[in-house]
Formats: structure tokens, sequence, C-alpha cells
């Protein structure tokens, strides 16, 4: 068998490290505690358990795709490396001074969350380009020096360079390059131009500052990484998910590790997307809930959701306004903190809220028997009789039913006079109102209705809270795939390599410049490229185009798809319709008479998607029973109902569960509400249903 043949995804978690290895067409997995002092450990200690399981040696293995939040906390726990920026004069302050906009308007003690950077470790030089890329005043070399100097004297180990307009004429941010590199060979470097080459200076500026942060860091752990796979015996090649979606090279994440900061999350969208090529389904909820958040995407045919600016670290109740902009290619999602590890307290108006704060693995919910006291989502679920306590991760960790129940009445049935289970039902539904609020607000910002969506759920937690969640948002079809518990990691491994190369030029369609446009794009397409040349070097690559439009005077823009000919031979006429046809669908009328704004032109090299076969749908199914019963609480009635368990693996095709009902995997427990049936389809799929349907 050929080495290439085996492959190993990994996607490091807040709670858990989930492995997954391919094997000709098989699949083996786990789930381990992560590590955080050493994520690497965890990894070790996963791969050498799925490749017992594959009866296989690590040197075996032919590829390693990885994903990882260790970028994201780094953000939200401010611990990366000492760094300074380097900026224009007189724009030393604009990262504190972020933008106009209150993300809460009558709140009059708001406080701004604090810049990546204080003050003190912010430098500026004498220079100046305009908005058309053209050098007002000069950069003096001897004046980056001094200021080099300055850097050098008071320790710093990273450093990041944003200039003004920098994106359009790049020749002073890499003169400081130059000088930095020449001076300070040890000292990790990030230019604006090249992390993120668009336009608004906060968001660029952001966004560079946060590359430099973590840069150190990330390439400190994945250097670790390499050795230990390597003392492992592991030769081959380690990719990483980045948060577009896509696959980079080791090298690549180094250079740029903000593009890692979705990326567990990204997994997930792409793995959904795969399901619902697999079923044929053009309007499809990704929801994926693990230990810390939980993460929300529309997919719309076969295809998540792209945005070109994030937040990272919402610190006002997960406010959108409220975090650190990051302006990288990614996949569209809302991310709330409710995963299985939140945390739960009793506020002062005596309202039950969950999160953001989470146990995480270290100690854990308070039913690990870790040390954790106070109750997790994990605890409610348990004391709601979703989790087998003897069954959890394959029984690898014994839960602790009583240690739950106290946890619970100390910090929210004492407080609200209530017991156990009434403390966990008023938990449990705080959480899922939270992620079905959350869903519903992400459709209506982007004109969707989600009663005509289908939900595909993973995730170690959400197969225990998707059927509770379908029931509130009205979503009559919810599908649970084979590796729910793990989907993040096996979606890694049919992502394909890509790279998006995304520049501003501004540019109103009055002012239409056709040759200039084909140029553009022609260069961002050969950059797009090469970068994923570096990780595939015979596949066929496509190229996906995309324009950035709004009517003159407008804020934001909304993203614009172009065919390979449309970009190659632009035509005004061409550009002006397909943006009225997107504006309307969006918004439900054009502008007449209105010019029109292209601000940003993005590139995307992709090899192309896996081939994926149709699923034949089971036509006739046959009831089964579970061996045991157990009490279930349901929510929709409020009382424990009998539940029938079933162990997933003991399904085949056809086979239908009759709600309420508990099935049971090694990664996750999938409960089926009272008001749904489940079918188990010919690849795997539980397919559940609203009963009748």
């Amino acid at each position: 068998m050929k080495a290439a043949a085996i492959r190993l995804g990994v996607d490091i978690g807040g709670t858990f490290t989930d492995v997954v290895l391919e094997k000709e067409g098989a699949q083996f997995s786990t789930k381990v505690l992560t590590t955080y002092a050493a994520p690497e450990n965890a990894i070790i200690d996963g791969m050498q358990q799925v490749c017992a399981k594959a009866g296989i040696t690590p040197n075996q293995i032919g590829q390693i795709i990885h994903g990882t939040t260790l970028a994201t906390n780094a953000l939200i726990e401010r611990r990366g490396a000492k760094t300074a920026l380097i900026t224009t004069e007189g724009f030393r302050d604009v990262i504190e001074m972020r933008t106009e906009s209150r993300f809460e308007q009558y709140d009059l003690n708001l406080t701004l969350p604090e810049p990546l950077l204080a003050r003190q470790m912010r430098f500026t030089v004498t220079e100046r380009v305009n908005a058309r890329g053209e050098v007002l005043i000069d950069l003096d070399r001897a004046e980056v020096e001094a200021v080099v100097d300055r850097i050098a004297k008071a320790g710093f180990e990273s450093v990041a360079v944003g200039l003004i307009h920098s994106y359009l004429n790049p020749t002073h941010e890499q003169m400081i390059r130059d000088v930095l590199a020449e001076k300070l060979p040890e000292v990790s470097i990030s230019i604006s131009s090249e992390v993120s080459p668009q336009m608004r200076e906060y968001e660029r500026f952001n966004t560079v500052v946060a590359n430099a942060y973590i840069k150190p860091l990330m390439a400190s752990y994945l250097g670790r990484l390499e050795d230990r796979l390597r003392d492992e015996g592991v030769g081959c090649r380690i990719f990483l998910m980045h948060s577009g979606g896509g696959i980079i090279s080791i090298a690549n994440a180094a250079d740029f590790p903000v593009r890692l900061v979705e990326s567990g999350p990204a997994g997930g969208a792409v793995f959904a997307a795969h399901i619902a090529a697999r079923y044929g389904l053009d309007k499809v909820l990704s929801f994926d809930m693990g230990g810390t958040t939980a993460k929300i995407c529309l997919i719309k045919n076969q295809t998540p959701k792209t945005s070109r600016v994030f937040e990272v670290a919402r610190t006002y109740r997960f406010k959108k306004g409220s975090g650190m902009p990051i302006s990288i290619p990614v996949i569209d999602m809302v991310e709330i903190g409710a995963g299985g590890g939140s945390l739960a307290h009793v506020d002062a108006m005596r309202q039950i809220r969950v999160g953001p704060e989470s146990a995480g693995s270290e100690p854990g919910p308070a039913c690990y028997g870790r040390g954790g006291e106070r109750p997790a989502v994990t605890d409610a679920d348990l004391v709601l009789g979703k989790l087998d306590p003897a069954n959890f991760a394959g029984g690898s960790i014994p839960l602790y039913p009583e240690t739950s129940k106290a946890a619970l009445n100390a910090h929210v049935g004492g407080t609200l006079d209530m017991d156990a289970v009434e403390a966990a039902f008023g938990v449990a539904e705080v959480v899922d109102e939270n992620m079905a609020n959350a869903a519903r607000v992400h459709a209506v910002e982007n004109g969707e209705d989600l009663s005509e969506y289908t939900m595909i759920a993973f995730g170690g937690a959400a197969p225990l809270h998707a059927g509770r969640l379908c029931e509130k948002l009205g979503v009559e079809r919810l599908i649970v795939p084979p590796g729910a518990g793990v989907g993040s990691a096996i979606g890694f491994l049919r992502a394909p390599f890509s790279f998006e190369a995304n520049r501003s030029v501004y540019m109103k369609l009055s002012d239409f410049d056709g040759p200039r446009i084909s140029a553009l794009l022609s260069e961002l397409k050969q950059e797009a490229t090469g970068f994923v040349r570096t990780c595939d070097a015979d596949s066929p690559i496509l190229a996906e185009f995309k324009v950035y439009m709004r009517y003159s005077g407008q804020g934001w823009e909304i993203p614009i798809e172009l065919t390979e000919e449309q970009a190659m031979a632009p035509d005004a006429a061409t550009f002006l319709a397909r943006f009225e046809e997107d504006y309307a669908k969006l918004f439900g009328r054009t502008v007449e008479g209105m010019d029109v704004e292209i601000t940003v032109w993005s590139v995307n090299a992709t090899t192309p998607p896996e081939q994926v076969a149709r699923v034949a749908i089971a036509q006739d199914t046959t009831a089964v029973e579970g061996n045991a019963t157990r009490q279930l609480f349901d929510p929709a009635s409020g009382a424990f109902l009998a539940a029938s368990v079933v162990e997933r693996s003991g399904l085949e095709t056809g086979h239908r569960v009759l709600g309420p009902a508990a099935m049971t995997e090694d990664e996750t427990t999938i409960i089926i509400p009272a008001s749904r049936d489940a079918i188990r389809q010919p690849d795997g799929c539980i397919d559940i249903l609203t009963k009748g349907a």
C-alpha cells in the first residue's frame, strides 16, 4: 500500500483534540483532552491511538492536515510575543481609536476593548503615500534605523509594519522590513502589504499586529510539532487548514499565522458542505458545537459563505463590533460561547447565563471529577439523561452525576430555589435559545429563511442539542453524519489546497479601466497559484474571481463572483449587471442613477474539489428498538420520558428509531426528541425528521 493513501487529520480544540486517520476509505478516530502547555503531546497521543486501531505504524502516514485554535486562544488570552508596531507619523493611535461605531449604542458605561499593543509599543516614521499610491513624503532610511535601534534596545521579539496606503505602494514597508532584517535578524517581521493588502487602516493595522503577535508562538509550536512527529518516525509533509476553508503549507502557515485563526471551524464547514453535496442539498445550516464554542454557518449550493473580515476575541456578550477585526479570507460564521464546557451562573438580574467562560479540559466540567466546581453545559446534559456516565467518550472518561447535581444546586438552583433537574433544564434551555437566536440573526442578516434549510450537526456536543435547536428554529430535517464527534478533523481531509490573494484598488464603474483590471486579476491569480504550488505540484488549479462592490457613498461592499471569462475580459456593463443582480437578492431593490464603486479584488486558487457520489436515500424503513431504556428529559413537555437507547454501530440501512431516543457512539450521543424519528441512511448518516415527514 502506498503511504500517501494514509492520511491524518488533527483538530486542536479548546477542550478536546480530535484525531482521524483514513486508510483505504476506512476511518479511525479518537478524542483526547487538549494539553494546553504542550499541544503537540495530545496530537502524539491521539495519533498513536488511531494508528493502533488501524494496525499501522506512524511512519506509514503519508499526509497530515492540522487545524488549531492556538492562534485564536493566544489573541483572546493576550499571551503572544512582545510586539512593536511601526506606522506612519500621525497614525500611532489608529488601533486604539478604532472606528466611530458603538457596538452597544445605549450603554453609557461602554468600555472599549484594549488594543493588542499599548501606546509605548507603537513607533512612527515620517513618510506618506496618498490614496492613489503616489509618494508624497519619502521615507528616510536613517530615521528607520533610529527607530529600529529603539526597538532593539527595548527587546521586542516581533515587529509589525503598517503604513498608510501601503496596499497600493509597498516600497516604504519593504524598506523598513529590509532594515529590520539587517539589524535584527532574530526578530520576527510582518508587513501589512503582504499580510492584508486591503484598504481601511484600522482593520489592516489590527491584522498585521495580530499576525506579528502570534507569529513567534506559532513558529515555535509548528517547529516542536515537526520534531515530535519526526521522533515518532513520521516523515510525511504537514499541512495546515486556513480560515478560508483550504489547506496551506506549514511554511506559509508560519509566515501568515493569522490565517489560521478560524482553521478548526473552517474544517467543520467544509465537512458539512461535503455532506450537503452527497445529499444534493442546496440550503444547509452547519451546526458545530464542541467543548468551548458553537459555530453556525450558512452553506448554499454546497459552498460555505465566505467573508474577508471577521472579529476575534469579542469582549461584550459576543456582540458584533466588540472584538478585534481581522481582514483575511474566512468562512463566514457566527460563533458564540456555548459549548459543552461553557459555565453557567446566575447574574444580578436573577437570570441564568451560560458562557462565554469555559471549563475547558483543565479542570473541565464538574462531572469530570478533575476539580471543577462550577456547573457546565455537560453537567446539565448529564442530569437530564442525555449522557451515560459509564460510557462517555467511549468509556475513557467516567462522569459523576452527583458532582454535577451539587454544582448545579450550588451555583444555579440554590439562588433560584430550584432543584438540580430544574436548574439543569434552565441551563440547557438558555444555551439552546442562545444558539437558536444566533442562527436567526445570522439568517436575517443574509436574507434567508431557515425553515427552508436542513441542519447538519457535528462536534462532540452538537448531536446532544441539535434536535432541540431544530424544534426552536422550525427546521424539519437534521442530518448527523458518521464521525460527527470529530467532524472538523474529517473536514480537513476533504478540503482542497487553496490560497486567496486580494488587493484594494479603488475604481468607479464610470472610470472603468478594462486593461488595468485584467492585469491586476492576472497578477493576483499568479500570486495565489504560486502559494498552492508549494503544496501540490501536479494537480490542476482552478481560479475563482471575486470583486467587492458598493454604491458610491455606502460604507461597506458586497462580494460579486465573476467567471474567468468575465474577469479576464472585463466589461463595465457585465460588472454592473452582476452587482445589481446580487444587490437586489440581498436588499430587495437596486438604486437608480447611483454610480458603483469597486474596492477590493480577489482571486482564490484551488485544487479541484473532491468528487462526491450522491447517496441513494433509503426508501423502505423498519422500526427498531434499543436493548435498553433510560429516563430522558423532554424540554418540549418539561418532563422525563422513557427513551430507548440504541447503539449507532448496530443500525443497518433503513432502520428507523422512534423518538424519544438516545443513539450512542464513542465520540458523542445523538438525542432524538419525542417529536422526531431517525433513519439510518446507506452512507451511515442519521437522518432525523419530524414525525410523519
